[in-house]
Parts: C-alpha cells; structure tokens; sequence
C-alpha cells in the first residue's frame, strides 16, 4: 500500500494553477474579440444603412424631376407626387414665357433611415430642343 507521502499531489508546485490562469486568460481575450468585432459590424452595418438612404434619396429626388419634366414642352407648368415602398418623391416644373425653365425633384426615403434629397435644374427650350444649363444636387 501506498503511503500519502509518496502521492504526486504531496510534490506540488507553482506551475499547477499556471495552465488554469492561461486558459482563463485566453477566454476573456477571446470573448473581447468578439465583442469587438460585434462592435465594429454594428458600426458598419449603420454606416451602410446611411449611405443606402442617401442614393436612394437623391435616386427619388431625380426620379420627381423627370417626371415633372415629362410635360415639359406640351405644359407651363407640372406638379408631381408619387409615393412606393422606397419613399415618397415630388416634383415641380416652371416654365417662363421667355422658354426658361426651372425644374425641382425632391425624394424622401422611408424606413429606419429617413433621408431628403434635392435636385434642381435650370436651363432653355428652343423648339423641340431642351438644354439644361444648370443643375444642383443637394442631399
């Protein structure tokens, strides 16, 4: 029989709770990289949602501009709204008697980011031919 004397547990050392505090260790280094990582898609996945309602604004705000521009040279004037799933989008046309023209799109996003754009467009008609001669896009 075996004394207690002679166990392995009676010979301990200080490396015995060293693989425990490395383990330990690694776990929370392990667990803070992913909390970083969480951290850093979170912050991506937003700035994706911001950039996607901002073309998608100043897409809408073009669109409200062709469509009042559609009537341009059977009409003085034209006033459109419309609204889809995306949005709502409008536009204004004015003509002036000496065939100057001033068109205005405006298109609002829908959902978790809420976005305005503006397009406004200026420029001539002579007979059939339009020419645009200044345009500006505001987001």
């Amino acid at each position: 029989m075996r004394s207690i004397r002679s166990s392995s547990r009676a010979h301990t050392t200080s490396e015995r709770g060293f693989a425990l505090i490395a383990a330990i260790t690694l776990a929370v280094l392990y667990f803070a990289l992913i909390e970083l990582l969480l951290i850093d898609s979170a912050r991506e996945l937003t700035a994706a949602r911001r950039f996607r309602a901002k073309v998608v604004a100043a897409t809408l705000a073009e669109n409200g501009a062709e469509l009042a521009a559609a009537a341009m040279l059977t009409r003085p004037s034209a006033n459109v709204n419309a609204t889809d799933w995306q949005g709502t989008i409008a536009g204004d046309m004015r003509k002036t008697p000496d065939e100057k023209f001033e068109i205005t799109g405006t298109g609002s996003t829908t959902g978790v980011v809420q976005t305005t754009s503006r397009v406004s467009l200026r420029g001539a008609i002579v007979g059939n031919r339009v020419t645009i001669e200044f345009v500006v896009h505001v987001p």
